[in-house]
Parts: C-alpha cells; structure tokens; sequence
C-alpha cells in the first residue's frame, strides 16, 4: 500500500526518542508489542532478532543460500537490489529439488524482510545479514520479529526526527521501517482519521486476524493540504481508542 506520508509526518513530529512515545495534548501514546502482535501477527516472544558477523564472504552467503549472486556483488558491497530477487526468483521450475526450493523461499522472504519490515530508507536493497536469520527455517520460526520490527521502527522514527527539525517538509520517503503499520496503527487509536471509503469494509472484517487485514485495501483521505490538516487535527486532539 502507498503510505501516507502527511499523516506519518504529522505523527512523527510529535513522537519523543527519549521516552518512545507521541506527546498529544491528550497525553503520551505510543506503537507497543501488544499492538504489533494484534495488527501484523508478529511474533513477539521468542529469540533476539541478532545476527553475527561471518567469516564467510558475502558473495559465498549468497552462493550458498540463494544459488546465485548478482553481478553488482562485488568487494564489500552486502546488500542486493529487491527488484533483482523478484525478477530472478519470479518463477519456480516445476521439476525444482528441495534445494532450489529453499532458495526461491528465502529469496522470497529476503524480499519480503527488505521491502516490508525492516525497510532501509531507499526501500530498493536489503543486506545479505538476513539471510542468515532464514538459512535454517526452524531457528528462523523462533524469532521475535515483531519486537525487532517495533524497534526497528522506534530507531527509524528517532532518526526521522532530526530530518523533521531540520527541513520542516514531509518526510516522504525518509523513513526507514514498516512504515504501513504505524499507519494501520494510527487509524486504529484515531478513527477519526481513518478512511472514509473503507468503513463499510472494515465493519465486515471485524474479526479479520490479524488486524491490520482491515485496511490493506484502505485508501488514505485527501485534502488540499493535508500534512496541516492532519498537525491541527493533532493539536486538538483529546481523545484516542486504547484498545482494538
């Protein structure tokens, strides 16, 4: 889904690195685990989200766990380009060993790691340390992604901060992270901000698990000037929804 880089701006000008929480006039709120597990399905127990530093060289990772190795790999250079694993991995051969198997699944999910939940700022490349996490299944089930993605998005949001107080303009596309379930958040805590077009929707997938599949097809509301609308909107507001 395209973000709505108004609404994250507006949001991200009012969160505080120092206690990771947004300061409204209302109070202090804040993105927490219980919310990641209820809105992605994330899960939030299990091990730390960590890798350590190979002696192996990045071309031979990449070799091993994914069968090939992109042409612009080269030196120190530890990350490959999200289109190149689309394209090489788009179709799986129908006479394919486990092997290969593996491969196109960790392709996929190294796409999915770099294009969604730890997203750097370009949202175009991701480093070959995740492949890693995913070079055994089992041990990769056992991770808390949730809270890795949640910190990870708490650093981005920090970062994106200093970007704000310096440029005062949107962060558009300056914000690392999963940035879609900030999103997904905020429309769940402030209903009055969420999209018109999506309540009829929304109603018929109460239940929907997890929950942010309420608003995947949910489109952002426009105005004439909407990162202002939406800053006002913050400065009154008084009230917000603290459970789903």
């Amino acid at each position: 889904m395209n973000p709505d880089a108004s609404l994250i701006t507006a949001l991200v000008e009012r969160w505080r690195p120092e206690t990771s929480t947004f300061h409204l006039p209302c109070g202090e709120i804040t993105i927490t685990l219980e919310d990641v597990v209820t809105l992605s399905g994330l899960a939030i127990d299990g091990d730390a989200v960590v890798v350590d530093i190979p002696d192996e060289e990045w071309s031979a990772i990449c070799l091993r766990l994914l069968g090939r190795v992109p042409v612009d790999l080269v030196g120190g250079v530890a990350v490959v380009r999200i289109v190149w694993l689309r394209v090489e991995f788009s179709h799986l051969p129908e006479d394919a060993s486990q092997e290969v198997i593996d491969q196109f699944a960790r392709a996929y999910a190294l796409s999915l790691i770099g294009g969604v939940l730890f997203p750097d700022r370009s949202g175009s490349t991701v480093h070959l340390q995740y492949l890693l996490l995913i070079e055994d299944w089992e041990r990769a089930g056992g991770f808390a992604w949730g809270a890795a993605v949640l910190s990870y998005l708490y650093r981005e949001m920090g970062r994106s901060t200093l970007h704000i107080s310096h440029t005062d303009t949107s962060l558009a596309g300056d914000l690392g992270g999963w940035v879609a379930l900030l999103q997904f958040w905020a429309w769940e805590r402030f209903p009055h901000l969420a999209p018109r077009d999506s309540e009829t929707r929304a109603q018929a997938t109460e239940d929907a698990h997890p929950r942010g599949l309420r608003w995947l097809s949910a489109s952002s509301r426009q105005y004439g000037d909407q990162l202002f609308q939406y800053k006002l909107w913050f400065d009154a507001m008084d009230t917000v929804v603290v459970s789903t």
